[in-house]
């Protein structure tokens, strides 16, 4: 059984696409990946759930690594790939924050917000009012008949 293993691992390791498959150098990377795909799907979210240490944190992390990716022997291209997405995209949600706590959106969000509340009542009453003069308009029909 053993140099049944040993057989199919000395032929898989005798392709160069499937020893780049069975590295590190392809794993790392694409299990990597995980962190920009969450960032960009965090683009849609609410800029008040953004951490700014963890973004700065990212951000420097993923600077490093592209330096890295590119010191090892063999360069590791999939590892620049991963790092240089998820530095812009951690580089985009740094500037959301910034905007949304330094430079007045969060003033806008939240005038906006009451805006969208004060018309909502608006039209709550209205629509309370126009049934209030419905139901008085039958209780008058019944008392006149």
């Amino acid at each position: 059984m053993a140099a049944a293993l040993s057989a199919l691992n000395a032929k898989i390791r005798s392709h160069p696409v499937l020893n780049y498959v069975c590295s590190t150098h392809f794993w790392g990377p694409v299990s990597n990946f995980g962190i920009p795909v969450a960032a960009i799907a965090d683009m849609q979210k609410d800029p008040e759930m953004i951490s700014g240490r963890m973004t700065a944190a990212l951000t420097l992390y993923s600077a490093t690594f592209m330096r890295y990716s590119m010191a090892v022997t063999p360069k590791n291209y999939l590892l620049l790939a991963c790092h240089t997405i998820n530095l812009t995209s951690q580089s985009t949600q740094g500037i959301r924050f910034l905007k949304y706590w330094n430079y007045g959106g969060r003033e806008e969000a939240l005038k906006l917000k009451a805006q969208q509340g004060a018309q909502t009542i608006q039209k709550e009453g209205k629509n309370m009012l126009q049934q209030g003069e419905e139901k008085l308009k039958e209780v008058k029909d019944k008392v006149v008949r």
